[in-house]
């Protein structure tokens, strides 16, 4: 039960769509706070955001059963999602940039989420997780063990009845199996704009080639290595002087950022697919 809500909602664009989903929020005694809608003229969509307050507590299965002949009028893909704090496992291997920032944002209220354990392959950030007061599970991953580590990892998702998994510098490839189980539930930070300087050392491949931009790109994860669909890009622009360390420096900051805001946006119902692609409503 709840007063505050949010409508997501995604149809092949035509005329009296806002119409009927305002009238609509309006017999269900609800005021609409904030609305955003996008019309994808390419690919002829309606994409739609609406934040809403009730006068009476109302349960969210029981409104969206009743908006089902809208939906089904429009043929709408919807969702109905309370305004709370999503709970958020957070994967890591042994760079802790992300994971700090997380941690900072999530303690001081402005993540959205609600961080609720840390995973790893290593013990290398124990100390920074427990620290925070978070549970902080090992689990180690080789050739071998991989398909029962990934197992771990979804028992864990259902025990700490988790909606979303970020992987923060989590240097592991996902098998296509997990993949497919965390659909579009799975964020990922990768290091400059997709696809380039894959593979071991960027930041020295990205000196060598004399860069003069560092970018970061956070993505959902998908059996297609580092070719989700994109949430947020942050770039910093550099110069010659910026040597391989220098560039690691400002790259943490690009991936950092990156990740916090596609985090933040995607437990703010704010990111919505769209075929390979998102319409991110900031």
């Amino acid at each position: 039960m709840t007063r505050k809500f949010t409508l997501t909602l995604s149809c092949p664009n035509r005329s009296g769509i806002v119409h009927a989903v305002s009238s609509y929020l309006v017999g269900q005694g609800c005021d609409i706070a904030e609305h955003r809608q996008f019309d994808d003229g390419v690919k002829g969509r309606l994409f739609l955001r609406t934040q809403v307050t009730a006068d009476r507590e109302v349960d969210l299965e029981v409104v969206s059963r009743s908006f089902e002949p809208v939906a089904a009028d429009f043929e709408m893909d919807f969702s109905f999602d309370a305004d709370r704090d999503a709970r958020v496992l957070v994967m890591v291997s042994k760079l802790g940039h992300c994971l700090n920032d997380l941690i900072f944002r999530w303690r001081s209220g402005g993540l959205s989420a609600d961080i609720v354990a840390v995973v790893s392959n290593h013990e290398t950030l124990r100390p920074m997780a427990e620290s925070a007061g978070l549970p902080f599970v090992h689990v180690p991953v080789t050739p071998e063990t991989k398909g029962a580590a990934e197992a771990r990892l979804l028992e864990l998702v259902d025990e700490y009845d988790v909606e979303l998994v970020v992987l923060a510098r989590y240097m592991q490839v996902l098998s296509d199996e997990a993949c497919k189980a965390l659909e579009g539930r799975a964020i990922n930070i990768h290091h400059s704009f997709l696809p380039g300087f894959k593979g071991a050392k960027p930041y020295h491949q990205a000196y060598s080639r004399g860069v003069k931009l560092v970018g970061a790109t956070a993505h959902y994860v998908t059996p297609d290595l580092d070719e989700g669909p994109i949430i947020e890009q942050e770039v910093i622009r550099i110069d010659h002087t910026h040597d391989p360390v220098a560039l690691q420096a400002v790259g943490r900051d690009a991936e950092a950022l990156a990740l916090s805001r596609a985090v933040r946006w995607h437990c703010e119902r704010r990111v919505l697919p769209n075929g390979h692609s998102t319409v991110v409503f900031r």
